[in-house]
């Protein structure tokens, strides 16, 4: 739930970036902090654990503009990749607007995407959220990987998998290189927008 303040005229909009363990999430977030460092007026956060796995999330805001009178912020988030940290990823889901689900176009990920995805679905039940209510994107990381000769699932088998019944905005994407991070956000900050505009 966007947070409004209608005193300061601000609005506060969080979209998490979720998705399995090493998907890019966290990539995404730091492309995204250096194509719009002027933007942001304040570093990233990061709260790693010892092996430089994200253990809390990584939190990004940065200024958008105005709607109808309001300064809207966005506050990008990501989720601890890791299923022990499950606690931690439905506390970091708490008032979410939007939602970008990473996942890993890798053959041996196959399996680690769809028990992520139907664990969102699972965590977001807990605050009485919808997924096919809200705002989503799908973004099917690491396509660049097959010119390394790595075994990837095309992304007709990820639609399949993941997104025949949402239907969401998907991207191909290398969080890596930067390929296709800045449509995937701008895709979700344009729906969450539309989204909350009837809250203004």
């Amino acid at each position: 739930m966007a947070l409004i303040n209608v005193k300061t005229k601000e609005v506060q909009i969080k979209i998490v970036y979720y998705g399995p363990g090493r998907g890019g999430k966290t990539t995404n977030l730091e492309y995204i902090n250096k194509k719009y460092r002027e933007q942001i007026k304040t570093e990233m956060v990061s709260l790693k654990t010892q092996d430089d796995r994200t253990l809390f999330f990584d939190f990004l805001p940065f200024d958008v503009g105005q709607i109808k009178g309001f300064d809207v912020t966005i506050q990008l988030y990501t989720v601890p990749g890791q299923v022990k940290y499950n606690a931690t990823r439905k506390l970091v889901l708490r008032g979410v607007d939007g939602i970008v689900f990473v996942a890993d176009v890798q053959k041996e990920q196959r399996k680690n995407n769809i028990e992520s995805l139907n664990q969102l679905y699972e965590n977001l039940e807990t605050y009485n959220l919808d997924l096919f209510k809200m705002p989503f994107v799908m973004q099917y990381n690491k396509i660049d990987l097959k010119n390394s000769g790595i075994p990837i699932l095309p992304s007709n088998i990820m639609q399949k998998d993941l997104n025949t019944a949402l239907r969401a905005p998907a991207f191909e994407a290398t969080a890596l290189r930067g390929g296709n991070v800045i449509p995937t956000l701008k895709k979700i900050i344009s729906m969450t927008l539309t989204s909350i505009q009837g809250q203004l």
